[in-house]
């Protein structure tokens, strides 16, 4: 009986590799969140954005200042974690203060943020991180250079012409205490984001060159 031979090419060698647990590539997000009073009345913000200007999306999303986003595998789950915690226990408590909206033409509307520089010096130390967050050359993390709080982006051009005239001309003030970083996490090709990590901002004199060995 003649054997018949099976070859797989390197397309099918890679989809059966991302179905092994560990190689289940995650899209995460590294975020401030404010405290629950502030985020309700974003919330109401981006409620009002959906329903006046038929774009949903600004209703899904969860209020919050993104400081870095990446994919990786599973597997790397917990050395990030580790070495991000070992960052942010030597990183202080930051005052993040809003004002009124700004925008990135012609997608995305914003509230201001107008306390910058703290938040782009701990990106800054966060960048330490960002060989483990690298999943290959072509999809290396993505570490924020103009913090701002999103209201609703991926905006057709008629919406954001249209939006724009109103929020450009709108006020809003608000603070909060960045005591903490969030990690969320949500496999590839899913909507909903959960929260790995939970990290504290303790300013504490830590030598951050150990999460090397992690």
């Amino acid at each position: 009986m003649e054997l018949k031979q099976t070859t797989i090419n390197d397309n099918e060698m890679e989809q059966a590799t991302l179905k092994m647990p560990g190689y289940a590539p995650y899209e995460y997000l590294l975020v401030l969140e404010p405290h629950e009073d502030l985020k309700n009345r974003v919330k109401e913000v981006k409620e009002e954005f959906a329903n006046t200007y038929q774009h949903p999306m600004a209703r899904w999303t969860q209020p919050h200042i993104t400081l870095v986003n990446f994919v990786q595998y599973a597997m790397m789950e917990q050395r990030i974690i580790n070495k991000l915690k070992l960052i942010a226990m030597g990183l202080p408590p930051i005052k993040v203060e809003l004002k009124d909206f700004g925008s990135f033409p012609s997608h995305t509307i914003y509230i201001n943020i107008t306390s910058k520089v703290p938040i782009i010096n701990m990106v800054k130390a966060l960048r330490q991180s960002q060989s483990l967050l690298k999943i290959n050359n072509d999809n290396k993390a993505h570490f924020i250079t103009e913090p701002h709080f999103t209201i609703a982006r991926k905006l057709q051009p008629w919406q954001y012409e249209k939006a724009w005239l109103e929020y450009g001309h709108k006020n809003f003030t608000g603070r909060f205490i960045a005591d903490h970083l969030l990690l969320l996490k949500r496999r590839v090709g899913d909507k909903k984001y959960q929260i790995a990590a939970r990290l504290q901002l303790e300013n504490l004199p830590v030598l951050t060159t150990q999460g090397q060995l992690f």
